[in-house]
Formats: structure tokens, C-alpha cells, sequence
């Protein structure tokens, strides 16, 4: 029993952060058309801006995230601006753009700051919590609020926000859109700047917790394109049903077989959905 419930625990803490990163990869797709490879890559920065700026002692832990999410939104701003805009209307050379953006950015950080042992971050709140013998660490249970009121926030915007109802009719239909005067280019820019904060919070809150290299975006954009597949591509509301999922599947198959197994689990599930619903769980025609 106390195993899993440490194991739904671990799940619940998974889940939140495959949301963070499945929903601002999904919004970008929505919206842009562009699956954006490189998102990994904005998570990978977010987490070596915290190690750079907190673990240096230059500033605490949630100023050094929130210089890290800046520093994210600005590349993803650039990203956009150079690579994704011109390219508009051909998904595949934004594609094919997004995978030269992951090795500009990894040859970067490798080559400034090496490659080898990971960085060590120090725990920003010590302690842990322990309830019916299933126990998280706070720095752990500290995503869940931040991440919570961050998707919160993104929930309103698009349901209540003007701006926001304007990339939900451009990620439904962007010539009817433009038709009615919403700016594409100006929706493009707020879209990346969403995903990109979300990817740059999620590496900050997790640099203290997961291994953070140069290379650590390669599993993130894997699951989160799991996650997006799953849930539908281009809706927010499968990646957040899709990512709990996830998130459940792994923690529960990782904990009673090993990791290896959790992985390929993912994999199966994918698999299942697209032969059974192709468009995904919540996914559009």
C-alpha cells in the first residue's frame, strides 16, 4: 500500500512537470503549425541559467528562475522572429530548422561549460513531507503550486483574455483569423513567448531535482512529444490529460518493473492510441 502510494505520489509530481512542457509545445504546433523540436533545448537553458545565477550565490532560487525564464522567452523570441516566421506555410522546413537550433544551442552550452558530471544544484527548500508512509521532498512539492497557478493563468488568458481568444482562433483556423484582423504575427510572437516561459520554468524548477548537461532536452522533447501525440496535436486540454497519464504510467511501471520498462510502456501507449484514435485522445479532425 505505502508503495503505491509513493509511486501515485511520484506520478502526480511527474505529471505536472510533462504538462509544463507537452502544453507550450502543443501551443506552438496549434498555433504555428511548427513542431518545435528544439523545445527541449529552451527547458535545457532554463535549468543551466538557475545553476549559473543561484548555485554561484549571485541571487536566490526564485529570482535566478525567473531570469531564467527571461533569458528562455527572449531565444524562443528569437527563435521565432529568425528561423519559424519566414518559413511560415512549410512545416517541414521549420522542422527541419528547430533540430539545427538544438545542436546550435547543446554545441554552446557544451563548449562553454563542458561536457561531463552533471551540475550540482542545491535544493532551494530542504526537507521533505511524508503522509500514510509516501513521502516527496518540498523542493519537489514546490512545482505544483508554481506550475498550477502558471497553467491557471494560461487557462484564463485563452478563455477570457482577448489576445488569448485571438490564438485560439488562429490555431483553429489562421486565414479566417487574419480575415477578422487578428495579427498572425503578433499571435506567433505571445504563443512562443508562452511555451518558451513555460519550458524555462520547468527547467528552473527541476534544475535542482533532474540531471542537468547539455544534453538533458533530449528525454524531455521525447516524452512531450509522446504526451502531445497522445492527447491530440495542437489541444492544450489532451496535453493535460495525456501528461497525468503519463505521468501515472511511468512512475507506477517504473517503480514495479524499472525504468526501462516504464519507457517502453510510453512508447506501447502511444502506439494503442494512434491505431485506436489517431487524432489523439482529445485531438480534431
Amino acid at each position: 500500500m505505502e508503495l503505491a502510494l509513493q509511486a501515485a505520489v511520484n506520478g502526480g509530481l511527474l505529471g505536472v512537470f510533462f504538462a509544463l512542457m507537452a502544453i507550450g509545445f502543443t501551443l506552438i504546433f496549434g498555433v504555428m503549425g511548427v513542431a518545435n523540436l528544439a523545445h527541449g533545448e529552451l527547458y535545457m537553458i532554463g535549468a543551466y541559467v538557475v545553476w549559473l545565477t543561484y548555485t554561484q550565490g549571485i541571487m536566490p532560487f526564485p529570482l535566478a528562475v525567473i531570469v531564467g525564464v527571461a533569458v528562455v522567452i527572449g531565444i524562443g523570441l528569437a527563435i521565432e522572429r529568425g528561423l519559424f516566421r519566414p518559413m511560415r506555410g512549410n512545416p517541414m522546413m521549420g522542422l527541419i530548422a528547430s533540430i539545427g537550433m538544438i545542436f546550435i544551442l547543446q554545441v554552446f552550452v557544451a563548449t562553454t561549460w563542458h561536457v561531463g558530471l552533471m551540475k550540482h544544484i542545491p535544493p532551494y527548500i530542504r526537507g521533505s513531507l511524508e503522509v500514510f508512509g509516501a513521502s516527496a521532498s518540498l523542493q519537489r512539492l514546490m512545482v505544483i503550486p508554481v506550475a498550477a497557478s502558471l497553467l491557471g493563468g494560461l487557462w484564463f488568458f485563452l478563455r477570457r483574455v482577448r489576445q488569448g481568444r485571438a490564438l485560439r482562433a488562429v490555431a483553429q483556423d489562421p486565414e479566417v483569423a487574419s480575415l477578422q484582423g487578428v495579427s498572425i504575427d503578433r499571435t506567433a510572437l505571445i504563443a512562443m513567448a508562452i511555451a518558451a516561459g513555460l519550458a524555462g520554468t520547468a527547467g528552473g524548477l527541476m534544475a535542482p531535482i533532474m540531471r542537468v548537461d547539455p544534453y538533458m532536452g533530449h528525454s524531455a522533447i521525447i516524452t512531450a512529444l509522446m504526451v502531445t501525440i497522445v492527447g491530440g496535436m495542437g489541444n492544450i486540454e489532451g496535453a493535460l490529460l495525456a501528461s497525468f497519464i503519463y505521468g501515472f504510467l511511468i512512475s507506477f511501471v517504473t517503480t514495479y518493473v524499472d525504468g526501462l520498462m516504464a519507457t517502453i510502456a510510453g512508447v506501447l501507449l502511444m502506439f494503442v492510441v494512434l491505431v485506436v484514435r489517431p487524432r489523439g485522445l482529445l485531438g480534431r479532425a
